[in-house]
C-alpha cells in the first residue's frame, strides 16, 4: 500500500455495540443491512466467505451516489481489525474505523475526497444504521 493511504476516525453512536454489530458487521445478515439502510444502499453482494480476501460490493442509491461521487463501493477485506465497536455506557458505543485503501489510478485521495469517503461512505452508513435502530428499539435487541 502506498504511504498516506490510511484514514482513521472515531464516531459515537447512540445504540449498543451488540445491536450495531448485528446489523453492520454480521456476515450472515445482509437483509438487516438493506433494511436499515433503505434509501442509502440498494444491493449488497459478497464474493467469498466474508473473511479476509472477500470482496463486498455495495450498490448505492442514486441520492447517495450523487453525494459520494460513485454509484458502487467495492472493498476487499484484508483483515478483520479495520473496524471495532466499543461499549460507551448503556445503549451506546464508539465505532473506531481504520480504512486502508489503494486507488486504481495510484496515489492518495485528497483531504476533501477522504472526508467525502468517510462522511458519505463509512460514517454515513453507520449513522443510517444508528437512526434505524434508535427508531426501532426492539429490533436486533
Amino acid at each position: 500500500m502506498a504511504a498516506g493511504c490510511v484514514i482513521t476516525e472515531e464516531c459515537g453512536l447512540a445504540v449498543s455495540a451488540d445491536r450495531m454489530w448485528k446489523v453492520a458487521c454480521s456476515v450472515d445478515n445482509r437483509e438487516a443491512l438493506l433494511k436499515a439502510c433503505a434509501g442509502f444502499i440498494e444491493a449488497v453482494e459478497v464474493e467469498g466467505d466474508s473473511g479476509p480476501g472477500s470482496v463486498t460490493t455495495l450498490t448505492l442509491s442514486p441520492a447517495t451516489a450523487a453525494k459520494a461521487s460513485a454509484c458502487v463501493i467495492r472493498t476487499r477485506l484484508v483483515a478483520r481489525d479495520g473496524a471495532t465497536l466499543e461499549a460507551a455506557g448503556e445503549g451506546a458505543c464508539v465505532a473506531k474505523l481504520r480504512v486502508e485503501y489503494k486507488r486504481l489510478r495510484g496515489g492518495a485521495l485528497s483531504p476533501v475526497d477522504q472526508a467525502v469517503l468517510l462522511t458519505a461512505g463509512y460514517l454515513g452508513l453507520l449513522k443510517k444504521i444508528e437512526a434505524y435502530l434508535v427508531a426501532n428499539p426492539a429490533e436486533y435487541a
